[in-house]
């Protein structure tokens, strides 16, 4: 191998390399890009590269910020998750009170326990809409307090809707005891005169009296024996100052020979309530309640309704 040079005055000068020097010359120039590599490794990054102290600052600033709003997040669900466990713990309260009166309510009103059960959960079910998936479908399970919280409010519907219709009843036995005929229309007295024939103290004749009369002292109360509505309130041939009251389901009641009236024409009045005031008004011998009672329009014996326990 020949190499010449030639220097900047135009002279040359020739090498010859033999089989080893060659070798050498080989090694020297492979070295020389491997090395220059070697070093480009190990030098400083520039300052114009993007990852640059601004820019590690303002990572780190951001990191710290997420830490904060991630401590304030776990913050608000831990007190959320206290909220809810009171929550919960209040519902469970309220329906061991609803139970407990459920239950009482049923041994007061009298009715059967088996069809008011407040100690059991309420009975579900129905088929399954085409279309909706089965559970395999949604594999994701909610929390168990949000199952809790579902539990106890379907629990609670069912106690409130168990109450309403003892509710209902309690109502309706109530208004059923207050239109119980039963008892006498006077709070002080004796009964003077039966239901029938008899002889009419003015002609002396045999004549049928379709009321009882109860005698006592003058301006003493005239009660009503169940609660209904006033359907006379005045003066009123042969019975002086009347008052009738419709008690519904046919049934109405007379009293006769006020003194006073204490109610008035479409009042509303209560079992017991003071209608009146015991006198001598119309055809009377002296103060007394005159009483009647029709059912369907039709007069009946008084005796048995005056007799009558009250509900």
């Amino acid at each position: 191998m020949k190499i010449i040079l030639v220097n900047e005055r135009g002279g040359t000068r020739s090498f010859r390399f033999g089989r080893l020097s060659k070798a050498l010359l080989g090694l020297c120039l492979i070295g020389m890009p491997v090395g220059a590599f070697l070093v480009g490794v190990n030098l400083p990054v520039a300052d114009s590269d993007v990852f640059d102290s601004r820019t590690a600052k303002a990572w780190g600033k951001a990191l710290r910020k997420q830490q904060v709003e991630i401590e304030e997040a776990d913050q608000q669900a831990r007190e959320q998750l206290t909220a809810l466990t009171v929550k919960l713990a209040e519902m469970q309260a309220r329906l061991t009170r609803l139970d407990a009166l459920g239950e009482r309510l049923v041994t007061v009103a009298k009715l059967d326990e088996n069809e008011f059960q407040f100690g059991t959960a309420p009975a579900l079910g129905g088929p399954e809409e085409p279309g909706e998936g089965s559970s395999a479908d949604f594999p994701y399970q909610q929390p168990d307090f949000m199952g809790a919280f579902e539990n106890l409010s379907e629990q609670i519907e069912d106690r409130q809707l168990q109450l309403s219709t003892i509710e209902s009843v309690l109502a309706n036995q109530q208004l059923q005891d207050e239109q119980f005929l039963a008892g006498r229309p006077i709070s002080r007295g004796w009964m003077s005169s039966r239901y029938g024939y008899r002889t009419d103290p003015f002609s002396g004749r045999r004549s049928w009296h379709k009321g009882v009369d109860f005698a006592g002292k003058n301006g003493s109360d005239v009660v009503a024996v169940a609660a209904g509505v006033v359907t006379w309130a005045e003066d009123r041939y042969g019975y002086g100052n009347l008052v009738e009251i419709n008690h519904g389901n046919g049934y109405k009641t007379r009293y006769g020979h006020n003194s006073e009236i204490k109610v008035e024409l479409g009042e509303v009045v209560k079992k017991g309530q003071v209608i009146a005031q015991m006198g001598s008004s119309g055809r009377s011998t002296g103060p007394h309640v005159h009483f009647e009672v029709y059912k369907n329009d039709r007069p009946v014996d008084p005796a048995s309704y005056i007799r009558r326990n009250g509900r």
